[in-house]
């Protein structure tokens, strides 16, 4: 038999020759570039959800610690760069060497604040920042060190595990847009008043009108143009601060070392690095959960690789004004939220953060958002975290009684610092900073009890079918 000649076949009711330029590839969501019409919107809502997180830990602890406007919008500038350039190294990443490369937000985390106002309390007038920036420094190497052994322990984080982690994120979260919806300052005579808590019903309205009758990405947005519709509503109620606009410089780069010279003492740096594991096992959820919304799996490389980016911002950042750095539970929120789970959208919102602290005066526009219209799209956005932790739950095997335990002890566990906060105030204190916080208490009884049940005793099929479910 002949063989058919080589080359393109032209004649009639032939297939025309496929070029390579012509054939479609596949593109996941996570790697998809968006047209800017989509992309910019998307960006601006991970800037409006995260712009609070991200500035409050520089205005607590500069205020605690003496610091003039001058120097607390430096220290804001600061957090704003380090946060711009370690979202950047995460959702792009450099040769496999740091970055998960999922859309994920890396910022100065309030979770480290009370132990920093701790070493404050303890140091003088000058020396209390060198002391804060010796021990970070030093907890950033700790985390570039101990960050590879948390990618190997990904087999003990099984659905089972992980659902119950990412559902404390959203539930331990909870108190604090409720904090926003009443105002944010607990100290000011109208925290708490019926204005402050109808604007934040009234932007949670909006957000939900716009969920349920927006189509396409006018739903994808809602969280944005809701925002946007509740400070529009605010400016008139005369409940807009625009005093940040005004004491905001133009322009201002943080200078290396300007607070001082880094000091290392041991107190400090042993607490700042419990903080640091604290940290590390909530940024790891993050990326477990953020790799369950995805559909693209966190494994143990790309969380390596996530803690390593976390562990360059937390040593560098200091040199500029930055603190330790971790994941941003509210952005994993909106990716639930939108469905938009393309990472160029979160590099465009670090690229941003980037202009925003260069010049500050921009990043104050930003600040005109009032805390109560935050705080009703924060319900909007922490509630879905725990939805999404929830639904893995409902994938991980509830029919089995020992997974029903499971979860309901690390669940209790973790709401235990919520409902009583002095429940561990007689402990010593590494173990009240580890306890303390509902997301690392609950994720320490999970994996604990995960152990206990599918892997010590076990052997052979049953124990990996165990593990399976689990």
């Amino acid at each position: 038999m002949a063989l058919p000649a080589k080359g393109p076949v032209t004649g009639p009711g032939s297939t025309p020759p496929v070029h390579e330029e012509d054939a479609v590839t596949s593109v996941h969501p996570v790697d998809e570039k968006l047209h800017p019409s989509r992309l910019v919107p998307a960006a601006l809502q991970h800037i409006a959800a995260m712009y609070a997180g991200v500035v409050t830990p520089p205005l607590i602890i500069g205020q605690a610690v003496g610091l003039d406007i001058e120097g607390r919008t430096r220290l804001i500038a600061a957090s704003l760069l380090i946060a711009g350039v370690a979202t950047l190294l995460q959702t792009l990443g450099v040769k496999g060497f740091v970055g998960n490369r999922l859309p994920f937000v890396n910022a100065a985390s309030s979770a480290g604040i009370a132990p920093i106002l701790a070493i404050a309390e303890t140091n003088g007038d000058g020396g209390q920042l060198p002391a804060i920036y010796g021990a970070v420094m030093v907890a950033g190497v700790f985390c570039l060190a101990v960050g590879p052994f948390f990618g190997r322990l990904l087999r003990f984080f099984p659905p089972l595990v992980t659902g119950v982690v990412i559902t404390l994120i959203g539930v331990t979260l909870m108190p604090v847009p409720v904090g926003w919806a009443q105002g944010g300052d607990e100290a000011a005579a109208d925290f708490g008043s019926m204005r402050n808590l109808a604007l934040a019903a009234f932007t949670l309205g909006a957000i939900l009108v716009i969920q349920r009758f927006g189509k396409g990405f006018l739903k994808q947005v809602a969280l944005l143009f809701g925002l946007l519709i509740g400070t529009l509503v605010a400016v008139p109620a005369g409940m807009a601060d625009f005093s940040a606009l005004k004491s905001a410089p133009l322009a201002a780069l943080p200078a290396p070392f300007a607070f001082g010279a880094p000091e290392f003492q041991p107190a400090a740096i042993l607490s700042l690095c419990i903080v640091m594991l604290v940290l590390m096992t909530e940024s790891s959820a993050g990326m477990l959960a953020l790799g369950e919304i995805c559909d693209r799996r966190a494994d143990a490389r790309v969380i390596t690789r996530g803690l390593r980016t976390d562990g360059l911002a937390t040593l560098v950042g200091p040199v500029f004004g930055g603190f330790p750095t971790s994941a941003f539970a509210q952005n994993v929120g909106v990716v639930s939220l939108t469905r938009v789970r393309s990472r160029y959208v979160v590099a465009v919102a670090g690229a941003t953060l980037l202009v925003l602290g260069a010049f500050p005066v921009l990043g104050a526009v930003v600040s005109l958002v009032p805390m109560p219209v935050l705080g009703g799209a924060g319900i909007v956005l922490f509630g879905s975290i725990a939805v999404s932790g929830i639904r893995t739950l409902s994938e991980a095997g509830l029919d089995d009684s020992s997974n029903i335990i499971l979860v309901a002890v690390a669940l209790g566990a973790g709401i235990i610092p919520l409902a009583a906060p002095t429940f561990y105030a007689e402990f010593p204190a590494w173990a009240q900073t580890v306890l303390g916080s509902g997301i690392s208490a609950g994720a320490l009884v999970a994996v604990s009890l995960n152990l206990f049940f599918h892997h010590l005793g076990t052997r052979g099929r049953p124990a990996a079918a165990a593990l399976k479910s689990s």
